[in-house]
């Protein structure tokens, strides 16, 4: 099921998320010795980073993945990696292992058979799973038009890993497939603002994934619960 968390400001909706995907990494933490957290890009997540980067959990035994990358190195500003490094890895949080995507001198094709082993090598499943949702009704790297949109959204594809190309994306991407992420202990969605709550609503009132690929998630919640978080 679709479960709604809906806050009157973005600062409660960051300080709330913090704290549900904190406790849930805790949880992680003392049942398997070890907590994976898979987390996305743009500017929306960056005050939801800053306030879990405080969070008081032994950050050395969390492992932080990101759910898709622009294929640039970490001196680009468009690089998620970067954004994590400069929001999310801080103060406590510094503590964490990261596990990132891009590798230079490849290409994201080159690059897809090593990624994709070593992202299937991490431990199943993620703990948190944290999305974010485009205008055009994109989450991770799953565009409308991409290239290798139907394999990325397939569950029944084996790849851990598939680069994307899509009218949308400036740049060539590289993504964690649906299959990878399906099965998180916590999937949630975070969107903020009156325009991104229209196009939820739209998502949600169709059924065409290749329209929407958001679509693609919030069918799972026949089987996986999704906690979506809004704010104006």
């Amino acid at each position: 099921m679709l479960k709604r968390h809906e806050y009157d400001t973005r600062e409660a909706l960051a300080e709330a998320l913090a704290a549900g995907v904190a406790a849930v990494l805790a949880g992680g933490i003392a049942t398997n010795g070890q907590a994976l957290l898979a987390v996305s890009g743009g500017s929306t997540p960056r005050l939801f980073f800053r306030h879990l980067s405080q969070a008081a959990i032994d950050w050395s035994r969390v492992t932080v993945v990101l759910v898709d990358e622009r294929w640039v190195p970490e001196t680009s500003e468009r690089s998620n990696a970067r954004l994590v490094r400069e929001n999310l890895l801080q103060g406590p949080a510094s503590a964490a292992r990261t596990e990132f995507f891009f590798q230079e001198g490849e290409s994201a094709d080159e690059a897809q058979a090593s990624l994709s082993r070593r992202f299937a090598a991490l431990p199943r499943p993620f703990d948190v799973v944290v999305l974010g949702m485009g205008d055009d009704g994109h989450t991770a790297s799953f565009f409308p038009g991409g290239d290798r949109l139907a394999q990325a959204i397939d569950l029944a594809d084996p790849a851990a890993v598939v680069p994307m190309r899509a009218p949308g994306a400036a740049e060539p991407r590289i993504t964690l497939t649906l299959s990878r992420l399906a099965d998180a202990r916590l999937l949630a969605v975070h969107i903020e603002g009156d325009n991104k709550r229209e196009t939820l609503e739209r998502a949600l009132a169709g059924t065409d994934p290749a329209e929407m690929p958001v679509r693609a998630v919030f069918r799972l919640e026949r089987q996986t619960p999704i906690e979506l978080f809004w704010a104006p």
